[in-house]
């Protein structure tokens, strides 16, 4: 890929990103914003953090070694630090490496 690709996919995508995050205020702004736009908003996010789980687990197998103590150690450590801070992403970034040094250090 050459110089000018390289900076016209990075243009690209920071275009797109901008669009994705202005559209909402763009296309609500002087209105009330739809009863199912605001459902979604509710919604959603409990959502992606349970299919985000499952992902994770997915291919956790109770029979090899570990038997999935990481992953649970590390969910248990997410559960506590959210439901002591209720911030998603200290709560994320907690789980994530308290899984990571499990995995290097002790597993």
């Amino acid at each position: 890929m050459t110089l000018l690709q390289q900076a016209i996919t990075i243009g690209l995508c920071a275009i797109a990103t901008m669009l994705t995050r202005f559209a909402p205020f763009l296309l609500f702004s002087g209105r009330e914003t739809p009863k199912y736009i605001q459902y979604l908003g509710k919604a959603l996010p409990g959502a992606i953090f349970g299919m985000l789980v499952v992902y994770c687990l997915k291919n956790v197998n109770p029979m090899v070694y570990s038997h999935g103590l990481p992953e649970l150690l590390a969910i248990a450590v997410t559960v506590v630090l959210h439901l002591w801070k209720r911030q998603m992403l200290l709560s994320i970034a907690g789980g994530t490496v308290c899984y990571m040094l499990l995995l290097q250090l002790v597993f």
